[in-house]
């Protein structure tokens, strides 16, 4: 638990975001998460530029975007016990020093193609370890209450708000400056990052031990997945997203299919993260943590069905409208982080974080691929309708799920329990 527990954390009435930033050590994770999102956004456009112009191939360039998303599961399955195994300041140190290296390698003049797709896969590694240790570490920063649930909803609304300005500011900075000047802007930003988290939070132990680093990794994820109640709730919180960004996906092609200019395939990709982001700032800043709790799963039903709007055609303006509301159903995930927190024992829940964290990614660019594959049988329009109404069905079947498993995640549990590992407790040599 948190060394700064306030009123506020269990308060039944809505308090609103400030009681977060009252928490120093909060907003030195807050910063360093904006700073590390630049560093990512900055070296993703770099790096697909840098590809291109030097082989001219688009598909390398583009496969430089997607190594992005393929190492998370990688990362998030084998290497998931470092989230629990040490010390959480030392962690998210060295990833940050380690993605800071990998960016300055890159940034090197003669730094071959199979370098760069190496170094890239090797931060795409990294990243569910350190966004499973940040999550895991804010329970103990914010405590496991509305706190915890508030500070998650920021830092998400800083991810939402880099799709919408991050890859401009990055087209903006190459037009002064060559893709491999602009990723040393990418290793200042990391090297910022570990800087505010050394200095900025403190030290806390370990939260278990145990044997081998990929075998403790490996039992810590068939324990969350054994448990049925923390594996209905990872799914939940991995399927409504998986479905949800085939609309983005697709924008371009969509745009294509009714005949409007390519400026409205920017409308399309951004008026979904403008709905995410307009429902959480609502949900945290106007919701009790009890409404919070009430909505997650109406929410998680019924996001996808503006999609259904698709198939008819009826207009941009309500399809922009639609794409708003299902973006603004994501506000379900406010509530159902409190449960997920309450649910994992305090032992396994780097591991489980990490895990989460990966799934995402990795399920989101299963979403992607999907819809992209089903587009080149039928209409987008079609697809996306589609895929509205299959992934309601999914929704609502995890739901009831999650329903049986006690809706307020204090209910006897339906499942083999994680049990306390035992063992010598390890550490990376560091600081």
């Amino acid at each position: 638990m948190s060394a700064h527990p306030t009123p506020s954390g269990t308060a039944s009435g809505p308090t609103g975001y400030r009681p977060v930033f009252a928490v120093r050590e909060f907003r030195a994770v807050f910063a360093a998460h904006a700073l590390s999102l630049l560093g990512v956004v900055v070296a993703e456009i770099s790096l697909t530029v840098l590809v291109y112009r030097l082989t001219g191939s688009p598909l390398l360039s583009a496969l430089a975007f997607a190594l992005g998303f393929l190492p998370y599961l990688i990362g998030g399955t084998l290497l998931s016990g470092v989230a629990d195994r040490f010390p959480a300041r030392r962690v998210l140190v060295v990833c940050d020093l380690v993605c800071a290296g990998c960016a300055a390698l890159m940034a090197l003049p003669m730094a071959p193609v199979a370098l760069l797709l190496a170094l890239r896969c090797v931060i795409a590694a990294v990243s569910p370890v350190f966004g499973g240790t940040r999550m895991a570490t804010l329970t103990e920063i914010l405590g496991d209450g509305d706190l915890f649930v508030l500070g998650r909803s920021l830092l998400r609304i800083v991810s939402q708000s880099a799709v919408l300005v991050g890859f401009g500011l990055g087209g903006v900075l190459l037009t002064f400056v060559p893709p491999r000047g602009a990723l040393v802007v990418t290793v200042a930003t990391f090297l910022a990052s570990a800087l505010l988290l050394r200095f900025g939070t403190r030290r806390r132990p370990a939260r278990a031990g145990g044997a081998s680093l990929v075998r403790y990794s490996l039992s810590g994820a068939r324990q969350v997945l054994a448990h049925r109640r923390i594996r209905a709730l990872l799914l939940l919180l991995w399927v409504p997203p998986m479905f949800v960004v085939a609309p983005e996906a697709l924008a371009a092609a969509y745009a294509d299919e009714i005949g409007v200019g390519t400026a409205w395939v920017g409308l399309l990709m951004c008026a979904m993260p403008v709905g995410t982001i307009a429902g959480e700032l609502y949900a945290g800043a106007a919701l009790s943590p009890a409404a919070r709790s009430r909505i997650v799963l109406p929410l998680a039903c019924c996001g996808l069905l503006p999609l259904l709007v698709y198939p008819f055609g009826p207009g941009l303006g309500w399809i922009l409208l639609a794409l708003l509301l299902a973006g603004s159903a994501g506000a379900y995930t406010l509530g159902l982080d409190r449960w997920f927190v309450d649910a994992v024992p305090e032992e396994l829940r780097g591991r489980a974080m990490t895990l989460h964290t990966a799934g995402l990614m990795t399920i989101q660019g299963v979403g992607m691929a999907l819809a992209g594959a089903a587009a080149e049988f039928w209409p987008v329009s079609t697809v996306v309708g589609g895929i509205g109404v299959a992934g309601t069905v999914c929704c609502a079947l995890l739901a009831l799920e999650v329903g049986r498993t006690g809706r307020d995640g204090r209910a006897a549990e339906r499942g083999p329990v994680p049990r306390r590992e035992t063992g010598a407790d390890h550490h990376m040599t560091g600081r």
